[in-house]
């Protein structure tokens, strides 16, 4: 039965889920040093003698060997190495089972986390200091059973299932501390300023459109920035966030709500995009094109 994440934890979750991601496929894709077996070369003399005794032998080996189901390490590595004329319905399977497994891994995981983890943006951490003196970064592999104390054995038994983890090697704390260390710093990270994302935008986030110049628009108005603070709809470092937008539809914005209803009711594109108004208004101006001279 899948879990749910709360809305509220989406964004934390998506972060961690990234970086869970990142630590499976280089544990499923490094080279592993197994040892293999050498042929001695036989005395001449004792070639036929050698053949009859070694023959059933090596069929049986090799019977063992096509028996073994290939684990997951094994059906990655080989969407790397088929040709690339051959049929893809299989390589298509197996990377669906990989996201699957990646999303149980990361949602048994997240579940897991303290409260706290679950929800704190960068202002959160920056500004509590018992969360800084928690968590001394980097974490490592002794500190991973006092941050999840309540993890579901399954985990451990599905990623040492696959080949993952194994308790020689490196167990499950050690996968995960590396995880749990880019989260956090991740949270601990300031977002850039509203310039620095322009080379990130691939397009009006409104319309689409990529052929256009774009300009960023506050998506909570300069105009109620204080006010916003003073009732308590935004926090302060929420103040800059913006959407780049085309000129067209940056008008088309500030002429559909004012001021004060864009920063207590459409301070997201999201929110933007679920009225039927602005749908149909990027629907339209989608399809425009500057027709040359």
């Amino acid at each position: 039965m899948s879990t749910s994440i709360p809305e509220d934890q989406q964004r934390n979750y998506e972060l961690f889920r990234e970086f869970l991601a990142t630590a499976l496929l280089e544990s499923i894709t490094e080279p592993t040093t197994k040892s293999r077996r050498r042929n001695k070369t036989k005395p001449k003399r004792k070639k036929t003698a050698s053949l009859s005794h070694s023959e059933p032998r090596q069929n049986e080996d090799d019977a063992k060997e096509s028996n073994q189901e290939p684990d997951l390490a094994d059906q990655i590595i080989g969407l790397h190495r088929r040709p690339s004329g051959d049929d893809t319905r299989e390589e298509t399977e197996q990377e669906d089972d990989l996201a699957d497994f990646t999303d149980y891994i990361a949602t048994e995981i997240f579940t897991c986390l303290p409260t706290d983890l679950k929800t704190a943006d960068y202002h959160d951490y920056t500004s509590t200091p018992a969360l800084h003196r928690r968590y001394v970064l980097p974490l490592t592999g002794a500190d991973i059973p006092t941050h999840l104390p309540q993890l579901d054995p399954s985990v451990a038994d599905s990623l040492a299932a696959y080949g993952i983890t194994d308790e020689e090697r490196r167990g499950v704390p050690e996968l995960l501390a590396p995880v749990l260390t880019g989260f956090l710093g991740a949270l601990a990270t300031p977002p850039p300023p509203p310039r620095a994302t322009h080379a990130d935008a691939g397009g009006c986030e409104i319309c689409g459109r990529d052929w256009v110049g774009l300009s960023y628009h506050h998506l909570i108005p300069r105009f109620v920035h204080a006010k916003a603070v003073r009732r308590g709809w935004h926090r302060a470092c929420d103040l800059q966030s913006v959407a780049w937008l085309c000129g067209a539809c940056h008008r088309f914005v500030h002429r559909f709500a004012d001021h004060e209803a864009l920063a207590r009711r459409f301070y997201t594109v999201d929110r933007l995009l679920a009225e039927d108004e602005v749908r149909r208004w990027a629907a339209w101006v989608a399809r425009l094109r500057w027709k040359g001279r």
